[in-house]
């Protein structure tokens, strides 16, 4: 297989199942973004961490989403993968598990911190933007809103983990002061 087809060449770009669409759609913006996502996570998770294999596991959701995403729904069918039903509970679970080891939050946080915090608030804003993305998507076609939802829990859960990391790094999250 060719890593280069020259069928973009025009501005276009092809969806599962074979149709043409702009590379400027909405549909292609998530699923980009969900590949951008996923090379972030893939940045954090070259930093040795207890966090590395959750950040995989993650990595593999996102592109199982990625697959829906780049897929019209005329031609979605059950060879797609899916999340694990329990995907949502399962980052829930891990924020609360991870936030009951932190101090609790009384300021607003700063991104920041030690080296894997700060990339990790860095794929908590990308993850904010698919999920902006998704809304928009879904408000002209047939989206699982489990994917929005999916994407608003990842981005909490990257917020707790770059807190983790700060903790796990002994340093002290960045707090925001209004009066600098």
């Amino acid at each position: 297989m060719k890593i280069y087809t020259r069928g973009g060449d025009d501005g276009e770009t092809g969806l599962y199942g074979g149709s043409r669409v702009s590379k400027s759609s909405p549909r292609v913006s998530c699923y980009g973004g969900s590949d951008e996502l996923n090379s972030v996570l893939g940045w954090c998770a070259v930093i040795e961490s207890p966090l590395s294999a959750l950040l995989s596991r993650e990595q593999h959701h996102i592109f199982n989403v990625g697959s829906h995403l780049a897929t019209p729904a005329d031609k979605a069918n059950d060879k797609l993968p899916n999340l694990p039903t329990d995907c949502v509970a399962t980052l829930e679970n891990e924020i609360d598990g991870f936030d009951a080891q932190l101090e609790p939050l009384k300021n607003f946080i700063l991104p920041g911190g030690c080296e894997l915090s700060a990339r990790l608030h860095i794929a908590r804003t990308v993850c904010r933007r698919i999920e902006r993305d998704l809304v928009e998507l879904a408000a002209n076609e047939n989206i699982d809103g489990e994917f929005i939802k999916y994407f608003n829990r990842l981005s909490d859960w990257l917020f707790t983990l770059a807190r983790y990391a700060n903790k796990l790094d002994d340093t002290t999250d960045v707090l925001w002061r209004s009066d600098v």
